[in-house]
């Protein structure tokens, strides 16, 4: 049995933390939830309907959400894929994003994607104190180079146990969790006047060009671009 999209929709529109869309071949928006309208400050659903992201979006982040899209759309699947939305009080809000190829007769034909917002974990889950000591550490030690067997050690469990505990509480890899504290970092230091080099060292990158990627990956920007976008930065999401 099919769902109908306009069903989908229908039904996404009744969660506020999570945006719902469907793009065509083009990368052309066909169906969004009101969640997704809202965010990006239009009045209607049809505002959106028949625009790519490069039409939605300022220049830079509207050509990052569409090359993301031109990935999908030639047969690669992003599966919570940790990002950074922008919204219209300029206020960073982490999410994870799906997004797959729609096929018809073996054809793609467009994309299907979500992004749910990261919610706040929830301190009364069982083994939330044992994790809580991992992550002051490395809220401290961001800027260090961390090893994963340190924190399990912290934790007194073993690296699978540590990375199924945390998935459950916080819906991240420790990995995750911590490049969301460097980002963040990277975020707050970027308004400064800093180099990007000596950002990216004192966050805890390798080198500029690892700095400059992973910022990529999660921002849609490169460091030296969301500085330039960051007092203007408006409403963005894939």
């Amino acid at each position: 049995m099919r769902v109908e999209a306009d069903l989908l929709q229908a039904l996404f529109d009744a969660l506020p933390d999570v945006v719902f869309f469907l793009k065509d071949a083009h990368g052309r928006y066909t169906h969004a939830n009101l969640t997704l309208v809202r965010r990006l400050g239009l009045a209607r659903r049809e505002d959106l309907v028949g625009r790519t992201p490069a039409l939605l979006f300022p220049p830079k982040l509207g050509s990052a959400y569409a090359g993301q899209d031109n990935r999908v759309l030639g047969g690669h699947a992003i599966e919570d894929q940790l990002e950074i939305h922008l919204f219209p009080n300029r206020t960073p809000g982490w999410c994870l994003t799906r997004k797959t190829p729609l096929r018809e007769d073996g054809r793609i034909v467009g994309l299907i994607g979500i992004s749910r917002d990261l919610a706040q974990p929830d301190g009364r889950q069982p083994g939330y104190a044992r994790l809580r000591r991992v992550l002051d550490h490395m809220e401290a030690h961001f800027s260090e180079a961390v090893r994963m067997q340190a924190l399990a050690d912290l934790a007194g469990l073993s690296l699978s146990q540590l990375e199924r505990q945390f998935r459950r509480v916080f819906h991240l890899t420790p990995q995750q969790w911590l490049t969301r504290l460097r980002i963040e970092a990277a975020m707050q230091q970027l308004q400064g006047d800093d180099t990007i080099a000596a950002i990216g060292q004192s966050c805890g990158f390798s080198d500029q060009s690892a700095f400059s990627r992973q910022f990529k990956a999660m921002v849609g920007l490169t460091p030296r671009d969301y500085r330039r976008l960051a007092p203007t930065a408006g409403a963005a999401t894939t």
